[in-house]
């Protein structure tokens, strides 16, 4: 009777879901009633859909956010990262509840804190999104018929991926530019510990900045060498100049106990792709 009591619990407060609840109905495209706005949902396995939301300008794609929807454990999380929104920080928001409704919640979030799924019929759902009372839209989408299109004979990669591309800003060879920082010993030469340590504290703060930013997507010290250089950066923008401006929200930099030399670096486009996981292999923090 215990263990009965106990998985009735799990359902009801949404702790742990069946594998059949989850909202395999949204593969496909979906269009925004008397709107050219689109979601785009494709199912990877039985355990993720992931997707994208759009519009459509003149028989062009203008994505702006990135969505998915994943069985993390016990948990079912709906995260979106919605383009020149939240510093690029994707949000999570829990499933709690799954039957003809699927309901995703975060109530951290400042808006939205609710995000509601409603499956109508086949062709047909309805979709909610509020601050969990009376603040909120909502609309009906369509099953937008699926249209077939041409291979593109530029493409030779079998596995390429227009929107992940677009997404990071690929070039053609799945490419970006960058800035490369060398971090060098500055000219001040100060004995001050209370300085010192101040500096390099904030040295380290303003890198997490940076990175939360979506400024920042390597940095790292170098071994000891003759050249006095001491770590690298690589930045995630265009100019020299863009870089100069951001390296001054350094205190090490801004006191002189680093330099710089900057150079334009041309490397892939998938790199800031790695930062998801480096925040899972950490222990202690620096």
């Amino acid at each position: 009777m215990k263990s009965i009591l106990t998985i009735l619990f799990l359902f009801l407060t949404g702790i742990a879901f069946s594998q059949s609840d989850f909202p395999d109905f949204l593969q496909g495209t979906w269009k925004v009633e008397d709107k050219e706005m689109y979601e785009h949902w494709d199912k990877l396995n039985e355990n993720s859909l992931k997707g994208f939301s759009y519009s459509m300008n003149d028989g062009q794609i203008a994505i702006s956010e990135y969505l998915e929807i994943s069985r993390k454990g016990n948990k079912i999380l709906y995260t979106a990262t919605v383009l020149n929104r939240n510093m690029g920080k994707a949000i999570n928001f829990r499933l709690t509840k799954a039957d003809s409704s699927f309901t995703f919640e975060n109530p951290k979030h400042d808006f939205p804190k609710r995000i509601v799924y409603q499956k109508l019929d086949e062709t047909e759902i309805f979709v909610q999104v509020s601050d969990g009372g009376q603040k909120g839209f909502s609309f009906k989408m369509k099953k937008a018929i699926e249209t077939v299109v041409e291979r593109d004979t530029t493409v030779s990669n079998p596995n390429y991926d227009s929107a992940l591309a677009q997404k990071l800003g690929a070039d053609d060879y799945g490419m970006k530019s960058y800035i490369l920082v060398i971090l060098k010993t500055g000219t001040n030469q100060t004995t001050d510990k209370t300085l010192i340590n101040d500096s390099f504290r904030g040295h380290l703060d303003n890198i997490n900045r940076l990175v939360d930013d979506g400024k920042l997507i390597v940095a790292g010290p170098l071994g000891k060498n003759d050249k006095t250089y001491r770590g690298i950066f690589i930045l995630t923008v265009k100019t020299i100049e863009e870089a100069e401006a951001l390296l001054q929200t350094d205190p090490a930099i801004k006191e002189g106990l680093l330099d710089f030399e900057l150079y334009k670096w041309y490397g892939s486009a998938a790199l800031p792709e790695y930062l998801e996981s480096s925040d899972r292999i950490w222990k202690v923090n620096p």
